[in-house]
Formats: C-alpha cells, structure tokens, sequence
C-alpha cells in the first residue's frame, strides 16, 4: 500500500502525504506503478471529458479535460518534454545535453515543442466522444507501461544526489514488470474497440526509438526522459487512432 501512496505522491499533486508518510526507498520503485497512476489520471480526464461535453462543444471539453491532468500531475510530464527537447535539441555533447536539461529556464526547442506537441493533441477530439471517452484510459495506462521500461533498458545518467528528486529508481523484478505490464494493458482490454487495437503498436515503438536516441546522446536516462517520453508515446496513440477512423 505504500508502494502505491508513493506512486500516487510522486506522480500527482494529491496530498496524500497527510494520510501517511512514506519512507524515500518507495520512491526508488514507483516506476513499475506508473500505469496504476494512468488509471486515476486517464479516469480524471474521462470524469471531466463527459461532463464538459455536456456543456461545451467537444474541443472545448477535451482541452478541459487535458488541463485537469495537467493540474493534478503539476505539469510533471510536459516540464520534462520540453526539458528534452532544449537538450537534445540544443546540446551537441552528452555533457551539454544534461546541462541544459537540468536548467530550469526553457529554451526555444522546448516552447516548440510544447507548442507542436499541444497543437497535435487538441485534434484528438476529432476521435468524437463516444471513442474518446473510453480511450482516454487506455491511452494514458498502456503509454505509461511502455514509457516505464526506460528503467529497464537503459542505465541513469546523472549521480542520485544530482537528480532532481535526489533518486535513481531502481529497475524492475520479473513480478513488478508484469504488474507494470498486466495494469497498463487491462484498460485496453476491457474498454478499448477492437478497431483500434493497432494503435497499441505506436508507444511500443516510439518508446524504442526514443531509447535508442538516449543511448547514442547521452548514453541513458534522465527523470526529464522518462516525462517526454511518456507523452510522446501517448500521442503516437491519438494520432495512430486518429488515423484508423479517418481511413476507415
């Protein structure tokens, strides 16, 4: 249970802290738990999803629905993308790309591609409510599990008492992969139409390709990756779905 309060704290701004304090070496594996999250984030943004559209036209709703995430998470992700992006996108060395990312004043590569990203997302309401609504989840859960195995593959690049949250999470047992796994997928089986199964592919393959480009600049991870490449996968997603039902 404190596993999970300590997934809930570090990746949203609930205040669980004043139900019970949890001890730094849970932080260490709440990783593997990140998907569990998903449920409550996605869960959140379908809650305001439905209830928007019954008042405002769908764009509107989804964007509301997006900004409920974004305050119960504290931007937690979206600070991280454009924290890669100026660092992969300005440093030409491995120790300049961990520089900047580590700066706290964003670039001009992290408002473009704040700016890209937020465009691209806001023409997922053309998904329409009926597929929206139950995808939501699925989208958030299932990217979070693919995004979670950076800890797997690929080593931490910075020192612990240089990181952000002064931990290095360490790296999933057999038992915690499939959980990490088990709860990302459930969602898409449970909810997900068949139709657009496919778009399942997407965050499994831009999470590879995101490795590999961390691998060859900067030879690992930083918690500002994790972030980026979460979202990154999520909006592969969107857009593979997006694509399925602007085709079919």
């Amino acid at each position: 249970m404190k596993r999970l309060l300590a997934a809930l704290m570090f990746f949203t701004r609930l205040p669980l802290w004043r139900i019970c304090e949890v001890p730094a070496t849970y932080f260490k594996r709440v990783v593997p738990l990140w998907p569990l999250a998903g449920w409550l984030t996605g869960g959140i943004m379908a809650g305001v999803l439905w209830l928007a559209a019954q008042v405002f036209p769908l764009s509107v709703a989804w964007i509301l629905a997006v900004i409920s995430r974004l305050l119960l998470t504290g931007c937690l992700h979206e600070d991280g993308l454009a924290d890669f992006c100026d660092g992969f996108g300005g440093g030409t060395s491995r120790e300049r790309v961990l520089s900047i990312m580590k700066d706290s004043h964003i670039g001009t590569y992290g408002v473009i591609g704040l700016v890209v990203y937020f465009l691209l997302l806001t023409q997922v309401s053309h998904l329409g409510l009926e597929t929206l609504l139950p995808i939501v989840v699925v989208a958030d859960a299932w990217s979070k599990a693919c995004a979670a195995h950076i800890i797997c593959f690929l080593p931490y690049c910075r020192k612990a008492e240089e990181a952000k949250i002064q931990t290095i999470y360490d790296r999933m047992t057999w038992a915690e992969w499939l959980l990490c796994i088990v709860s990302g997928l459930i969602p898409a089986l449970l909810l997900m139409p068949h139709t657009l199964l496919p778009a399942l592919m997407a965050p499994i393959a831009v999470c590879a390709l995101l490795m590999l480009l961390m691998k060859h600049r900067i030879g690992g991870y930083t918690g500002d990756c994790c972030g980026a490449t979460f979202l990154l996968a999520e909006l592969s997603f969107y857009l593979v779905a997006l694509a399925i039902i602007h085709n079919s």
